[in-house]
Formats: structure tokens, sequence, C-alpha cells
């Protein structure tokens, strides 16, 4: 097994006033050139948008790209015709394809928003677009992992283009899972959402990451109560 540790603290810091987003990868004016993707993950932003405000009509091209609400509401539009709002026990999946626009804002006029944005580089190019989205139930998640995405429309959460898998768990304290891979030769990238985790002998706190290749099982504990994780298996190889 082989590990590498992104604390949340150096991440890039891009703060628009409207926008305070956290990048995990190298994105628009942030450039890290040892932290471009992991396999083919490719984006992580964590976004913070003011109440009102948002992202404009903006385009896309042959990419996976994953929404999911932390708090708030997010609407949704985009030239296939969708219109939505995204909330938080959501997860939204376009598949960009041979090319799409869409914009984000937040719905509320009183509150933020947060939400995680996430691209993922896609096995199939110039796909005909699409959009996906579900309500998640929290409680399938309690002290275990719930999968939100994959690469197989008849399993659990959304699918995309590209052989990986996502999962959410929210864990009591001191509670232990373990994770298998599912396809062998994939990595995977683990982003603590709240609270703090043990993993590979790693102590992992909110919004820190641990990439791990080289794997058949590992082992996570919760150290805190109400720990949250998220969990991306990913291919290695672009």
């Amino acid at each position: 097994m082989q590990t590498i540790l992104h604390k949340a603290d150096s991440r890039g810091d891009a703060n628009h006033g409207w926008l305070h987003s956290k990048h995990s990868f190298s994105f628009a004016n942030y450039y890290n050139p040892e932290k471009v993707h992991f396999g083919v993950l490719r984006v992580l932003n964590d976004d913070f948008v003011e109440a009102g405000m948002g992202f404009g009509l903006h385009p896309h091209d042959n990419m996976e790209i994953i929404s999911i609400p932390l708090e708030g509401d997010l609407e949704h539009q985009d030239s296939m015709g969708n219109h939505t709002v995204i909330k938080h026990g959501d997860i939204q999946v376009m598949s960009a394809g041979t090319g799409i626009k869409h914009s984000e804002y937040n719905k509320n006029k009183d509150r933020p928003v947060k939400f995680l944005q996430i691209w993922v580089i896609p096995n199939k190019k110039n796909v005909t677009p699409r959009y996906d989205q579900i309500t998640l139930y929290p409680k399938d998640r309690l002290n275990q992992l719930q999968q939100v995405l994959s690469p197989n429309p008849e399993d659990a959460g959304v699918w995309i283009h590209q052989d990986a898998w996502f999962h959410l768990g929210k864990f009591d304290q001191d509670v232990t899972t373990n994770y298998t891979i599912k396809k062998p030769g994939n990595g995977l990238y683990a982003f603590v959402l709240y609270g703090s985790f043990e993993i590979a002998g790693q102590t992992l706190a909110k919004r820190d990451a641990l990439g791990i290749t080289e794997f058949d099982q590992f082992e996570l504990k919760a150290l805190t109560p109400d720990a949250e994780i998220l969990l991306m298996e990913i291919p290695m190889n672009l």
C-alpha cells in the first residue's frame, strides 16, 4: 500500500468575495505541479457561494462532473433544458461529452450554499451529453459506506463513463469499517467532510485527504462523533 497525505491547509485558496473555493488540485489560477490530478480525479473543489450568487452560463466538454451539496440549495440550468434544484442529500452528475453549457446559483437569498464539485476524466470521449440527479438517504450511510456513484446504471447511485465508485459514510466515534477495492489497479482518494478518521495509520482531520494506491483492502476508524467521509475509487491511468 502506498499513501499520500494532502492536508486541508495545503489546498489552493481562491476568494472572490461571492465565492470562496478550496482547490484540492490545480484549477483556474491555482497551479501546483505536484497536485494536478490523482489518477482520473481531476478536480475536487470545496465551494462556498454567498446568498443569491453563482456561476453564470459556461461550457464543458469531455468531463464527468459530479456535484454534492453539503449545505443549502443549488439551482442548476443547462443547455439540455434541465432546470433543477440540488439540495443537501442529493447528488448530481453531468456527462459533458460533446459539449454542454450550464449555470449554478445559490437558490436562497438568505444563506450560503456549500457544495463539492468533482471532475473525473471519462473513459469515453464525445459521448452524448446527459444529466442525472438523485436523492440519497442519510440513514443508509450511518455507520456504513453508502455507494453513491458507479460505472453501472443498474447499481445504487448515479453513474458515469469511468470505472469509478464513490461512497459516503457517517460514523459514530470508534466505529470501524473496511473498504475493499472494486477494480484491481484502481486507487482511492479519501476526503474527510467532518470530524476525523484514522486510515492506514494516518490521522485525517476535517477536509484532509489521503490518496491510496496498491491496495486490496483497508480499514478506516472514526475518531470523533458524527464523522463523515467521501471515498472516491478511480483508475490511476489516464
